[in-house]
């Protein structure tokens, strides 16, 4: 007895359909912080390595040692050495993610533009 084996042709268009769908949901990983957090000496405003900063609480006033700086989406990041302007210590009263240290130590580009991740990796935490 003779069997015949039926073969099942795929369409091109939905191979390619299927592809484009998984590209976009893959690019969709895409996302950049509200706002990021370098590292400051508050007596100065200076800029200092991130390295300095080990902890998140906010700095009122009072206190020694190094502390984040938030800044917005839109400002420009100073290098380290620079002063930090147009940000806040007080990043318990954001909203919105946060990324802290991981920015550019030149400085010069907006928050916005260097937190943007593409694709697997990016990572923002919600502050809070």
């Amino acid at each position: 007895m003779t069997t015949t084996t039926r073969r099942r042709m795929r369409s091109t268009s939905i191979s390619l359909g299927i592809t484009a769908l998984m590209a976009s949901s893959l690019t969709g990983c895409s996302s950049s912080a509200d706002y990021a957090a370098v590292c400051v000496d508050p007596e100065t405003q200076e800029r200092v390595d991130d390295d300095q900063c080990d902890d998140d609480s906010d700095y009122n006033g009072g206190g020694s040692g190094f502390f984040w700086y938030y800044l917005g989406a839109r400002t420009l990041i100073p290098a380290v050495g620079q002063t930090a302007t147009g940000g806040t210590f007080r990043g318990s009263t954001l909203n919105g993610t946060v990324q802290r240290g991981g920015l550019p130590t030149t400085g010069g580009s907006t928050v916005k533009s260097a937190t943007t991740k593409g694709g697997f990796g990016g990572s923002n935490r919600g502050f809070g």
